[in-house]
């Protein structure tokens, strides 16, 4: 791994050297801004497209499972990295003005080789016992953030692309960009907990909901004082703060100009009342809630253009639509997290009881099915929201698109990105260390491994041996 991974370390800084002098632009006449994009630069956005959203996401999962392919497949997003680095400086064709986009890639640098350096480290297998495990923990910490450094990345790519975000769009951008990825991610990992997650839930001892509500607090509180631009009061403004004043019963919450600001900071007075009802390992609807009436807030939001009014329609049903199913599949689909105390042992929360009446759902079960259905809601309205800004939408009504296409193209785009999210919980579940418990729950067979907290064999020693007593028939 050493004598790999030194001509990789030096292709990069090469690479970096090398497009040191790439020209951005502050300015670009006419004819640079409307030139057609050249085959490199569509090479550049594919490449990087697929190693920073598919093969560093895949092999980052396939760290935490511990497969032996983790290291081949990490070394190889690494050069391809280097190589989609040089494609992107050395494209013809249109230009782009300088952005967050450029800066971004140089400080990617740091990440990749701090990465780098630190998977070479671990691999010489030294000072075991005082500073590896320290390491260990970098190497982890590290790597988780690179699929959120990649979207990050990718989205600063499409901005620089259609040359959106600048001068007074700023501040649209941002809450559309940071709110929509942020139902990404609450999909994703509300998608996590479902799928896998059951047993980390049961060892925290919260039900996913108090997490659910801690988060849409801290969410509210930033939202709240970020959002707020200026110092003229419409009469939505005043609107906002009513229902923000009643949200918050004591608590005076006045710093909202759009009605994302106003459910989003409404999250505070329903954050802390999930927390309450959700302690003790109990489940809460509160959160649902609040993805109901952020939804029913952006769906009532008249906008400047008809199309945009739809499009922000839409997204409110599906936000919607995304909190009932939360509902539904919490009342009636999952699985408890506590168990009732009643007297026998047959019902004692370390035995494998088979008369449970909650016993946790197959594979193929309806049920099981059900419970994709918040977290792919929540990702399709995320990536509603997050095309539903001002000049994006002037584009493709200036186009002659129609909402009904639009959506349908998000809509398409969601059942992508959440093909790609099982697709990495599946391989999670199914490779390296977990790859035995798999291989023996397909093969129907009965036993768990020593791993589970749930289940541990009976020693050999306790069992005791096979009588026989001599009778009339020896």
């Amino acid at each position: 791994m050493v004598q790999r991974s030194a001509p990789i370390s030096a292709v990069l800084f090469l690479s970096a050297w090398s497009v040191a002098a790439h020209k951005h632009h502050d300015q670009l006449t006419e004819e640079q801004a409307n030139a057609p994009v050249d085959t490199i630069l569509w090479l550049h956005i594919f490449l990087q497209g697929a190693v920073w959203g598919v093969l560093f996401p895949t092999g980052m999962v396939l760290g935490l499972s511990r497969s032996r392919w983790h290291v081949p497949l990490q070394s190889a997003g690494f050069a391809l990295t280097a190589a989609g680095y040089v494609l992107g400086h050395s494209h013809k064709g249109r230009a782009f003005l300088a952005g967050a986009h450029g800066k971004m890639a140089n400080i990617l640098f740091v990440p990749i080789a701090l990465q780098l350096f630190l998977g070479v480290y671990l691999k010489l297998h030294i000072h075991e016992q005082t500073l590896r495990p320290w390491v260990v923990r970098l190497h982890g910490v590290v790597g988780k953030a690179y699929p959120i450094l990649g979207w990050v990345q990718m989205l600063f790519g499409a901005i620089t692309f259609g040359g959106y975000c600048r001068g007074d769009n700023l501040g649209q951008c941002l809450a559309h960009y940071i709110m929509g990825s942020g139902f990404i991610a609450y999909g994703t990992i509300m998608a996590i907990l479902l799928l896998v997650g059951e047993a980390w839930v049961r060892r925290s001892g919260r039900s996913p909901d108090w997490w659910d509500s801690w988060v849409i607090m801290l969410w509210g509180i930033v939202n709240t004082f970020t959002e707020h631009r200026g110092t003229t009061w419409s009469v939505k403004d005043m609107q906002h703060t009513i229902l923000g004043v009643l949200c918050m019963s004591s608590i005076l919450l006045c710093s909202y100009n759009t009605v994302l600001n106003m459910s989003t900071s409404s999250g505070w007075a329903g954050g802390i009342l999930g927390i309450f009802l959700s302690r003790n390992n109990q489940r809460s609807v509160v959160p649902a809630l609040i993805i109901i009436l952020t939804g029913w807030a952006m769906s009532d939001h008249a906008q400047a253009l008809m199309l945009s009014t739809k499009v922000h329609a839409i997204f409110g049903y599906t936000l919607m639509s995304a909190g009932l199913a939360r509902i539904i599949e919490m009342c009636f689909v999952a699985p408890k997290y506590t168990q009732d105390i009643v007297d026998g042992d047959g019902h004692s929360e370390h035995t494998l009881d088979g008369s449970r009446e909650d016993p946790a759902p197959s594979t193929s079960s309806p049920s099981r099915a059900f419970r994709h259905l918040p977290p792919f809601l929540l990702v399709a309205s995320g990536l509603l929201f997050m095309s539903a800004t001002d000049e994006e939408l002037h584009f493709v009504n200036d186009n002659g698109m129609d909402h009904v296409t639009y959506i349908l193209i998000m809509f398409s785009i969601a059942f992508i990105l959440y093909a790609l999210i099982v697709s990495l919980i599946n391989l999670y579940a199914t490779s390296g260390r977990n790859a035995a418990a798999a291989t023996a729950a397909r093969d129907g067979a009965i036993e768990l491994t020593q791993s589970n907290k749930w289940y541990a064999p009976v020693p050999v020693a306790d069992v005791e041996p096979a009588s026989h007593v001599i009778g009339d028939d020896d």
